[in-house]
């Protein structure tokens, strides 16, 4: 990216100035050397999205910040409804509510050690993975609607999982405001049977080892210490959410006239938050959040079975599950004024700070568990909100590392099998149905999350907690 187009407003806060056509400034977080390396597509990305109408306050591109679609992956933006604000189903993404939930397990690296490759060989044959896997659920018309009306409480309600899953799940496991009505017949056609399903992609289901505590005191809120196994479940609403997508941008676009936008890209098809198709798509993507959560809640309730069968004394308790890809409504102060806000969120997780009322009890001191996913033999990081990202982000922080290079690129610089092999020769061991799609997310395709988890500490999105190093991925 040229820097000559950005003002450094700190070490780690660069801004597109406002010009007459913006409606608000752009910032971007980073070190010098990581805006240098960031596609020129984000700088594109970012200002096209400032021209938005009814933007409250700058937008964001966070430290894992490349293309995406309309938006910027790592793009965080505010709309006000009451300023004529939009919500913009580009600005959520096609896969709706992916997130990562982590779970305590109560192991040592001596219990996977003893059981390492049957452990992986069990995951991966109970938990379907892949392009179109499928999983043994299958519901009705009926149970469909339930389950996008209820999220991961209808799991639970379905004997997935228990009570207290709910407590550590964001939107404590159930979003309100879904309409199943709005989802289409092929979107819940295309989800019929993918419940428990990994999906593909960067998706995966990986056992940990905490190597390393940064903040002391905030671990032990979250009961993290050095050397405990945890287990973490990266997936979203699989085609049910991608469908939803495909359906609203469609009509977004054919209906950006009518509204009088003018749009500064078509991948930016948007809708007034208070038009009768915006509260359309907000309903349909309340649901296809209910659906991720729902399948990250069947999800753990299958690794829980699994896991038993190798290693009974293992108690899988939930640290928490958040979102990203995500609309929410939320209140933020903007120019000294407490505003109700629609905070889209693209591949950006949500970073609430300590006494945040949305948090349980038990985490409200300690602020929300953020948790930043690796790729195969990278680092993932559980880190804590702050009080100061409010002001710096609208409560964001970066979701995970960023690509560096496109599917196609890594797929011509590396094979599947020579991944799996190196990968092996450090100790991890990789399970997928398809060595094409390890290819494609070979570690070195993804930026350093390391240093990404750095900038997002130093720039005060969130702090540093601890980094999880991985000992088995099931990756579809």
């Amino acid at each position: 990216m040229d820097l000559n187009q950005l003002e450094q407003l700190s070490e780690y806060r660069w801004r597109i100035p406002a010009d007459n056509a913006m409606h608000v400034p752009g910032i971007l977080f980073g070190d010098r050397e990581q805006i240098l390396q960031m596609d020129d597509k984000v700088y594109t990305q970012l200002r096209n999205v400032t021209l938005l109408p009814g933007l409250a306050g700058p937008v964001y591109a966070m430290p894992d910040a490349h293309w995406g679609y309309g938006f910027p992956i790592g793009g965080v933006a505010a709309f006000d409804a009451n300023a004529g604000g939009v919500v913009s189903a580009g600005g959520v993404g096609f896969d709706i509510s992916c997130g990562v939930r982590t779970l305590h397990t109560g192991l040592t690296p001596a219990d996977i050690a003893a059981v390492q490759n049957d452990l992986a060989d069990l995951l991966f044959a109970g938990v379907p993975a892949g392009v179109g896997s499928q999983g043994s659920i299958r519901l009705n018309d009926r149970e469909m609607d339930a389950m996008l009306a209820g999220g991961a409480r209808w799991a639970v309600q379905q004997g997935y999982g228990k009570l207290a899953d709910l407590e550590r799940t964001e939107e404590r496991g159930c979003i309100a405001g879904a309409e199943p009505a709005n989802v289409s017949n092929q979107a819940k056609r295309r989800q019929r049977k993918e419940m428990g399903t990994l999906g593909s992609g960067n998706h995966y289901l990986e056992v940990q080892r905490v190597a390393e505590i940064y903040a002391p005191k905030i671990a032990a809120r979250f009961a993290l210490s050095e050397n405990d196994i945890v287990i973490s479940i990266h997936c979203g609403s699989r085609g049910l959410g991608h469908q939803i997508g495909t359906d609203y941008l469609r009509e977004m676009v054919i209906s950006a006239p009518d509204f009088g936008l003018d749009l500064p890209d078509r991948e930016l098809a948007c809708a007034p938050i208070d038009s009768e198709l915006g509260r359309r798509y907000l309903g349909a993507m309340r649901a296809g959040m209910n659906c991720a959560l729902a399948n990250r809640q069947i999800l753990t309730h299958l690794t829980r079975e699994l896991v038993a069968e190798l290693l009974p004394h293992a108690k899988l308790e939930l640290l928490y599950d958040v979102s990203h890809n995500i609309c929410k409504v939320e209140t933020h102060v903007v120019d000294g004024l407490q505003r109700e806000l629609h905070v889209h969120r693209k591949g950006a997780t949500r970073a609430f700070g300590p006494g945040n009322p949305d948090l349980d009890d038990t985490l409200r001191s300690a602020g929300q568990p953020v948790l930043i996913g690796g790729s195969m033999g990278t680092a993932s990081y559980v880190l804590a909100g702050t009080t100061a990202g409010e002001s710096a982000s609208l409560s964001s922080a970066c979701h995970g590392a960023g690509r560096a290079m496109s599917r196609r690129q890594a797929r011509r610089q590396y094979g599947g099998r020579q991944v799996i092999d190196e990968l092996a020769s450090r100790g991890i061991v990789i399970r997928s149905p398809s060595n094409r799609g390890v290819a494609e997310e070979a570690p070195l395709a993804y930026k350093d999350v390391d240093k990404v988890v750095e900038i997002a500490d130093r720039a005060g999105l969130a702090n540093k907690v601890a980094r999880l190093e991985p000992l088995i991925c099931i990756k579809g």
